[in-house]
C-alpha cells in the first residue's frame, strides 16, 4: 500500500520553541515539488518526545491539510501506552490520515505476545499500520516470527525497518506478505535490493529530489543508476546521523536556510566538532 518515499519530516519550530506551522507548510510544499509520495509527520525525527498531546494532533492536522491530496500521511500516533495510541490513532483518522506509524513501544519493555497484542489492537481500528521496529530506540526488537503473525491482519499493511539489518528484509519476506519500508537512508537500496518498496527517509528533508531518484531507479530496473546515486551520497546518508537524529538533519536544513535550528530540551545543538564535519559533508555533496 506504502511504496516510494516517505519524508520522516521535522518539526520546526520558533526561536520560542514553538511550533512553526509556516515553516511545516513550506517544508511539505518542497517535499511535494521533489515529487517524495508521502509525508511522516511526529515521528522520531518529528521530535514527538517533546510535543504535547494537542500539538502532537494538530502537526497531524497541519500535515494533511498542507498535503491537500498531494501526497499521502503516516501519521506517527505509537506510543509505550497502548490506550494513548490508540486514543492519537483514532484521532489522526478521523482527520483523514492515510495510515499510522506505530513504533514499538519503548521503556517498558513488552514481551513478543503483549507486541502482538498492542499492534493488533491499534489495527483494529480500521486505519493501515505500519509498523516501525526500531530497538535502539526502544529495546525491543519486533521478532520475525511476530511480524508473521500480524501480517495476517487486514490493517496492517508494512513494516519501517530500523534495526540496521538489510538481511531482516528477506527474513521477513521470505515467510509472509508485507510491505517493508527502510529505515535507514544508507540502507536504502540494500533493501530494495532484497525487495523492500521504498524508505521512510531522514535524508530527504535535506535532499528530497535525491532519495526520488534514487528510489525511481530501482523502481524502474535502472540498477546501475542506482548504485550511482547511493555511492554518491552515502557519506551524506550516513553524517546525517554523526549525532542523535534529528539533531544533524535539523542542523543541515538550518545551513540551508530551510527552517531555525531549536530542539526542545533534553535534545540541544550538536558540539562543533560535528558541526565542522556535517557541514564539510554537505559541501562535498553539493547541498550548500
Amino acid at each position: 500500500m506504502f511504496t516510494g518515499v516517505y519524508t520522516a519530516i521535522v518539526t520546526p519550530f520558533n526561536e520560542d520553541g514553538s511550533v512553526d506551522y509556516g515553516c511545516l507548510r513550506a517544508l511539505i510544499d518542497r517535499q511535494a515539488a521533489a515529487g517524495v509520495d508521502g509525508i511522516v509527520p511526529v515521528g522520531t525525527t518529528g521530535e514527538s518526545p517533546t510535543l504535547t498531546y494537542d500539538e502532537h494532533c494538530r502537526v497531524i492536522d497541519a500535515t494533511i491539510e498542507a498535503c491537500r491530496g498531494r501526497m499521502k500521511v503516516i501519521a506517527g500516533t505509537g506510543s509505550n501506552s497502548t490506550a494513548e495510541a490508540l486514543e492519537l490513532t483514532q484521532r489522526a483518522k478521523i482527520a483523514g490520515a492515510d495510515g499510522t506509524l506505530q513504533v514499538t513501544p519503548y521503556y517498558n519493555k513488552p514481551n513478543q505476545e503483549g507486541l502482538y497484542r498492542h499492534f493488533s489492537s491499534i489495527a483494529d481500528l480500521g486505519l493501515p499500520v505500519l509498523l516501525y521496529n526500531v530497538p535502539g530506540r526502544s529495546s525491543r526488537e519486533i521478532a520475525i516470527e511476530t511480524i508473521v503473525r500480524l501480517s495476517t491482519h487486514p490493517s496492517i499493511v508494512g513494516v519501517k525497518e530500523a534495526g540496521g539489518c538489510a538481511n531482516r528484509v528477506s527474513l521477513i519476506l521470505s515467510q509472509c506478505r508485507i510491505g517493508v519500508l527502510s529505515g535507514d537512508d544508507a540502507l536504502t537500496l540494500p533493501m530494495m535490493s532484497a525487495g523492500a518498496v521504498g524508505v521512510i527517509s531522514v535524508a530527504s528533508n535535506v535532499v528530497p529530489e535525491v532519495l526520488v531518484e534514487l528510489v525511481h531507479a530501482v523502481q524502474e530496473g535502472r540498477w546501475d543508476d542506482a548504485r550511482a546515486i547511493h555511492l554518491a551520497h552515502h557519506k551524506l546518508f550516513s553524517d546525517l546521523f554523526l549525532d542523535t537524529n534529528p539533531l544533524p538533519v535539523k542542523a543541515a536544513m538550518a545551513m540551508k536556510g530551510l527552517c531555525k535550528e531549536v530542539y526542545r530540551l533534553p535534545l540541544c545543538e550538536m558540539d562543533d566538532v560535528l558541526r565542522t564535519r556535517l557541514q564539510a559533508t554537505l559541501q562535498s555533496a553539493g547541498v550548500l
